[in-house]
Formats: structure tokens, C-alpha cells, sequence
């Protein structure tokens, strides 16, 4: 039962979870402490929400007042469209509303619109709804017309369409909060933008780990549903975002090249020191805590790197096998090597798989491994971004 479900969540693309109240409260905090009239004023649209089950909508209209917003809008995605949706019943919210409409519950979206009063405080309760006319996909032109009047998108995206949906942030010129998997930050469609300091990460999930709600079709978490908490766990989960905050500006505090080797608590580094890449100009630094603060040429840090990157400390030149690293250009080709497993048998590949990977000399003992016919060994590595320190 386990792997059949999911096999269906696979095929059904069941990525719809919900944010934690306090999750969304510590990170919209780490704005409003950095500067708190960042929301005033400002018409928040929260697109992809399920508003009935949507911490995002409690949280920005119990906090409406408190951040001077002007407008909320929320919008949900009708259950019909979406494949996941056998089995599907209307909220009690809804029904009990004057506004059900039975042929309207499985195949339209909901708007919330919340309002900026001119006598009297605004609260959650003042919070309004109707169908749309469409079902709420946000690539609909009834929910592009949504984004293009708001100032500020906000939410929690279905984490198979984050590449879409942030190239449909970019149609605009708008200021996001989104979550996504930090993997998708070296995607070559997100990673120029972040090179090109027009997106960053946000405060972030406590050690990457997000715990999210699923309602409904709990059976299609199996295997990440934890039973005791109701909330499925996700690793690697970040906050992407164009908004500055604090921690986006703090410097990573680091020891020099000499220290590391001695004190580092990576075995990798404590006695051993650093390499260099085969196949690029660069130096190898496996972990973002164990960057030398006395090297100056270029280096490559794994994609944990963004969430403690502060732009004036560091420059990003590109990433390995993004196409998009002009600045460190990879300096060899190893279509004459083939793959080997460690027990010594070939696996049929040739070295041309790991051309742009970031290449090392020798065998660990764990991997697989590439070789040429005059016996020189080399292994790939994960992703790296490539930085250089600013000067001055």
C-alpha cells in the first residue's frame, strides 16, 4: 500500500501542503524587523491557497492592521482540476455559506478580498468571498489580472510548477515571499536570477526542514506523514524571495585556510587541506562553514551556500553544469574515460556523463568513478556554485 500510493502521488503531482502559522510568522517577521513598513500600503495577493485550510490568509489578515496593508486577496484552485481530487467534499465553511453553489464547489476558485477600511479597524472576520469565474490556476488571465494590481505575491506553491510559477512571478516586477526546494535554485532557469542578485533566499526553515499540513488525501503522503503530528516533512525546503531582510546582509564569519585545516570538524578538512577541481581554475570547499577567509582565487560551495550568502561578502560567478559559468569556464573534457563501479565493472557509460561536473583526482572507495586507458581516476562531486570574495 505504501509504494502504490506514492506511485499515485508521483503521477497526480500531489505537492499541495500547508505552511505552518509559525513557519510563515518567523520568516514575514525577519522582514518587518529589517524594515517595518515593508508592507504598508501594499495589496497582497496570495495566489495557489486554499483559503479555508491557508495559514497565509489567517496569518495576513489577523496581522492586516498591524502591517497598514491596504488590500489581501487570496485565491484557491478549484478541486476538479486538480488530479488528485477523487473523493472530494465542500468545507463546512463553504457550505455554510449563502453563497454555496453546489455546481460551483468542484470546478471554480474562491476569492477572499480583504479590504482597507476608512472608519474602523479591519480584522479577519471582515474577510469576503465568491467564486471566480474560473477555476483559480494562476496562469489564468482572471488571476494574472489578481497579480498585476497587487504589490507583493506571497505563498506556498505547488512545488511541481515552482519553475513556472517563478517565471510567471518574472512576467512582472513585483516583490514574492514563495517557498520551494532549495534545488531548485541551481535549476538554469532560477540560478541566473539568483546570480544576477534579482531573487535570494529568505530567513528560512529551521536546518532546512519544513513541516507542512495535507489536507486532504493524508493516504498520498505515505512514507513522509508523520501520524503522531499530522504534518508531512520536506528537507531542504527555503523561502525564495526578492524582499531584503537581515540575514541576507550578515557576513558569514570564517576562519582562515590554516585554521581550518587544523580545527575544521569536517574530516575532510582537519589535516587534510583543500583540493583543487580537475577540470576547473577553482578550489573545492565542500562545506559553506569551511570557506578559507584568506582565499582570494575562486571556489566552489555546495547549493547550501545561498541560505547563509551575504552579497557584499561574496561575488557568485556561476555554477557547474548550469551553462552558466562564462566566469569559470571548465577546463577539460573527459569523453576518453568511461564509468566504473567500485567492485571494478564498467557500467556502460562513457566519461562524457561527467563533463561540467566538478571533477576531482582519485577514488573516495564509495562511488563510482571514471577512468582513462592510462589509469588516471577521477570522481564528480554534487553541484557547486562558484564565488569569489569581494575585495575591500
Amino acid at each position: 500500500m505504501p509504494n502504490e500510493n506514492l506511485h499515485k502521488a508521483k503521477n497526480a503531482k500531489n505537492d499541495e501542503f500547508y505552511t505552518q502559522y509559525a513557519d510563515i510568522q518567523n520568516e514575514i517577521n525577519a522582514y518587518i524587523n529589517y524594515n517595518p513598513d515593508v508592507f504598508r500600503d501594499k495589496t497582497i495577493l496570495l495566489p495557489c491557497d486554499d483559503p479555508e485550510w491557508s495559514n497565509f490568509t489567517k496569518f495576513f489578515a489577523q496581522n492586516f492592521e498591524n502591517f497598514g496593508l491596504k488590500k489581501l486577496i487570496s485565491t484557491s484552485y478549484a478541486a476538479a482540476s486538480k488530479k488528485y481530487s477523487i473523493g472530494y467534499q465542500p468545507s463546512l465553511f463553504e457550505k455554510s455559506s449563502t453563497d454555496f453553489d453546489e455546481s460551483k464547489t468542484a470546478t471554480h476558485g474562491k476569492i477572499f478580498v480583504l479590504k482597507k477600511g476608512s472608519k474602523r479597524k479591519v480584522n479577519i472576520d471582515d474577510l469576503k468571498w465568491k467564486y471566480m469565474d474560473g477555476d483559480g490556476d494562476f496562469r489564468s488571465d482572471e488571476v494574472k489580472k489578481l497579480r498585476d494590481e497587487a504589490d507583493m505575491i506571497i505563498t506556498n506553491p505547488p512545488f511541481s510548477l515552482l519553475r513556472e510559477f517563478v517565471a510567471w512571478l518574472f512576467e512582472t516586477d513585483k516583490k514574492f515571499i514563495i517557498i520551494g526546494n532549495l534545488n531548485a535554485a541551481g535549476n538554469k532557469k532560477i540560478f541566473p536570477l539568483i546570480k544576477g542578485n534579482r531573487m535570494w533566499l529568505g530567513n528560512g526553515f529551521k536546518a532546512g526542514n519544513a513541516y507542512f499540513g495535507t489536507v486532504p488525501n493524508r493516504e498520498y503522503a505515505e512514507g513522509v506523514y508523520d501520524l503522531n503530528t499530522g504534518l508531512v516533512k520536506f528537507r531542504n525546503c527555503c523561502w525564495f524571495t526578492n524582499i531584503e531582510h537581515g540575514k541576507r546582509h550578515t557576513p558569514l564569519q570564517l576562519m582562515s585556510m590554516a585554521d581550518n585545516i587544523k580545527y575544521s570538524r569536517h574530516e575532510q578538512i582537519k589535516g587534510v587541506g583543500y583540493q583543487k577541481y580537475d577540470n576547473y581554475d577553482a578550489l573545492e570547499v565542500p562545506f559553506t562553514d569551511a570557506i578559507p577567509s584568506d582565499y582570494d582565487g575562486v571556489m566552489g560551495v555546495p547549493i547550501t551556500f545561498l541560505d547563509k550568502y551575504c552579497p557584499e561578502q561574496f561575488e557568485i560567478l556561476g555554477s557547474t553544469q548550469r551553462g552558466c559559468h562564462d566566469s569559470v569556464p571548465d577546463t577539460k573534457k573527459y569523453d576518453d574515460y568511461w564509468e566504473v563501479k567500485q567492485n571494478g565493472e564498467k557500467t556502460g557509460a562513457s566519461g562524457g556523463k561527467t563533463n561540467e561536473n566538478p571533477n576531482v583526482v582519485g577514488n573516495d572507495g564509495k562511488k563510482n568513478y571514471f577512468i582513462n586507458a592510462e589509469g588516471r581516476i577521477v570522481q564528480s562531486l554534487y553541484t557547486r556554485i562558484f564565488i569569489i570574495k569581494r575585495k575591500g
